[in-house]
């Protein structure tokens, strides 16, 4: 039995938010062939919601960079960063220039002001309605176990920031505009190793399918590691093996490939 973990932008579905068909039934083969298969996400569980992606049927859900695994519907881990330390963060990133989305199981947080024109506040807003609240609004009511930040040049000082909080979070960047903010110790390996130790899975045993920056300790730490053929150069560095891109069937190619469907 293996355990194959996906990412989900870029990897399962593409900026439109749509999963190649090949993808679905690829899956669904690699489970009846008696393996188990995972989400394994930056994003926190408030938004992994679509009902294309949910109704595929995983085995679990990995969210938040490590912060979270749902088992059954029910959280098997989940870490929520202490209230003084989040505080204490949105202030000092706010002072280097950073524009925060605050992220939890339940709801993410962002101030319009800061997101105004901005085509990833818009995205949040249409994705998540009622469920998208304000920082500034909820300040010390929030419930989160990461950050997504707006680093827009060259106002931000990232290195600034990292000098003072560096030690309480991993700074994943994902481009000169765009930093994540994850609590130290945790990525989409160490929730990996939760996965691994709940169902008695040997690590060699283990598929990771990514194409992003966040996705480089979970492609090194599998016993596989496959980069999309459209991902970024630091994740095809980091894998075992390549496939084609996303939209040019690339999982169904990589599991084929692997004799597991």
């Amino acid at each position: 039995m293996k355990a194959v973990f996906f990412d989900i932008d870029g990897t399962l579905w593409d900026r439109r938010s749509i999963i190649p068909e090949s993808t679905v039934e690829s899956i669904h083969k690699l489970q009846k062939n008696g393996n188990l298969s995972f989400i394994n996400t930056g994003r926190t569980r408030a938004f992994v919601r679509r009902r294309n992606l949910l109704d595929i049927g995983f085995d679990g859900i990995c969210c938040g960079c490590g912060t979270m695994l749902e088992l059954n519907g029910k959280a098997e881990y989940y870490y929520k960063i202490p209230e003084e330390l989040a505080e204490y963060t949105v202030e000092t990133i706010r002072k280097f220039g950073f524009k925060p989305v605050l992220e939890g199981r339940y709801n993410l947080y962002m101030d319009d002001h800061e997101f105004e024109g901005d085509l990833f506040g818009t995205k949040l807003k249409d994705e998540l309605g009622s469920d998208l609240l304000t920082i500034n609004g909820n300040w010390g009511k929030w419930e989160i176990s990461k950050m997504s930040c707006s680093t827009p040049q060259p106002q931000t000082d990232v290195k600034g920031a990292q000098e003072i909080i560096g030690r309480y979070y991993s700074f994943m960047t994902n481009s000169k505009e765009y930093v994540e903010l994850v609590p130290t110790g945790h990525n989409k390996a160490t929730v990996m190793d939760k996965v691994c130790e709940k169902f008695g899975i040997d690590n060699k045993d283990t598929i990771a399918f990514g194409d992003g920056s966040n996705d480089l300790e979970m492609l090194r730490h599998a016993g596989i590691g496959i980069a999309m053929g459209d991902g970024c150069d630091e994740a095809k560095e980091a894998a075992d093996m390549i496939t084609t891109g996303q939209k040019e069937d690339g999982i169904k190619n990589a599991l084929e490939k692997l004799d597991l469907i």
